[in-house]
């Protein structure tokens, strides 16, 4: 079965600093894969290219058998690539439902007419588009919020809104960009035990950065470690545990 990502000798600098430096890997279907690294290791960078924010100088992306190196984000969140962001980007003055109901938007077919009338294909979609969101409010546990203003909400609540918008794209692959930056330990546990749910309930590929190595340990089925732009090792979390490069880049010591 054909891996539904290829990332591919991938190079990309900004005025002769190297960002990524041929990094390569794939990402399998129902596969977490982690990416890790010190601070200004190039993860980030390696987002920016999959989601089409940044064009890589050299080197292919292919998603679902399609190369989608250069393509506007837009392009890519239409063909199934969902992410999430180290800083909330919700709209604080809107309902959880409100912004649960931003992710639909590519599933949204009908015009402004058809809107205004609140017939035919447009009530058929939004009705549609809000029985997924109600699924996506239980799937998180969001009841008891739902209806209140994002901007009131606990940072760890906020946080799993923004899964839940990335969710409601009903996407083919989510990249995690640092889910549980800033949260407290039970509310780290939270959000790892909804990840764990989206791999093995939804079956959904997920790309996961984090600086949380229990977390990248516990839930990770395989690990790709960057260094300075560059893959210092791709393995199993024990493997990758172990590794002395890994340890090196981390801890700036050797075994």
């Amino acid at each position: 079965m054909s891996p539904i990502l290829q990332f591919e000798d991938v190079h990309l600098a900004f005025a002769g600093v190297k960002a990524i430096a041929g990094v390569s890997f794939e990402v399998g279907e129902k596969e977490l894969f982690a990416v890790i690294g010190p601070n200004g290791a190039g993860k980030t960078s390696i987002f920016n290219v999959l989601s089409g924010v940044y064009k890589p100088q050299s080197g292919r992306v292919r998603f679902l058998d399609n190369d989608i190196t250069g393509l506007k984000p837009h392009r890519i969140a239409a063909m199934g690539m969902a992410r999430t962001f180290q800083n909330v980007e919700l709209f604080a003055n809107l309902t959880v439902l409100d912004n649960l109901m931003l992710g639909r938007h590519h599933h949204l077919r009908y015009g402004s007419l058809a809107a205004i009338a609140w017939l035919g294909r447009a009530r058929r979609e939004e009705i549609e588009g809000r029985r997924r969101v109600e699924e996506i409010v239980d799937f998180l546990e969001l009841e008891q919020w739902r209806k209140q203003s994002v901007g009131l909400l606990p940072y760890g609540v906020r946080k799993r809104v923004e899964l839940g918008r990335a969710l409601a794209m009903e996407p083919k692959l989510l990249l995690l960009d640092e889910p549980v930056a800033g949260m407290n330990l039970e509310e780290t546990e939270d959000m790892a035990r909804y990840i764990l749910d989206i791999r093995d309930e939804l079956h959904l590929p997920m790309i996961l950065v984090e600086h949380d190595m229990g977390l990248v340990m516990d839930l990770a089925d395989r690990v790709m470690v960057v260094d300075f732009g560059q893959t210092i090792a791709t393995g199993l979390p024990a493997e990758i545990q172990h590794d002395p490069e890994v340890i090196r880049a981390y801890l700036g010591v050797t075994q």
